[in-house]
């Protein structure tokens, strides 16, 4: 069964650096989709970073430059890089996953299996 399990998350100072880990089970990365949402608290669930099955990545303009998205096949993870953390950076943060071979991974909410998410918090 397709599994993933995010961590990672916790307390990180205005500026610094946070790296999250979503380890997947039940299918292969370079035939799946995989994408890091977001939701801050009173705040709709947003798109920040989606990787391909080829490995192309897609960005949030709020997190380009700051966030890098990349995985590890051999160890089935996919990882989000945190710098130049800002306040705004505060929310839930879930990866998700789904089958797609051919096409540019989306920023949109369409992918079939969702983690439970892992808090990430900036101080202000």
């Amino acid at each position: 069964q397709v599994q993933l399990v995010e961590s990672g998350g916790g307390l990180v100072q205005l500026g610094g650096s946070l790296r999250l880990s979503c380890v997947t089970s039940g299918f292969y990365l370079d035939t799946y989709k995989v994408a890091w949402f977001r939701q801050a608290p009173g705040k709709a669930r947003e798109g920040v970073s989606c990787i391909s099955a080829d490995g192309t990545t897609k960005y949030a303009p709020s997190v380009r430059g700051r966030f890098t998205i990349s995985r590890d096949i051999s160890k089935k993870a996919v990882y989000l890089q945190i710098n130049a953390s800002k306040p705004e950076d505060t929310a839930v943060y879930s990866c998700a996953a789904g089958y797609e071979l051919f096409r540019m991974c989306r920023l949109n909410q369409d992918y079939v299996y969702w983690g439970q998410g892992t808090q990430v918090a900036v101080a202000e």
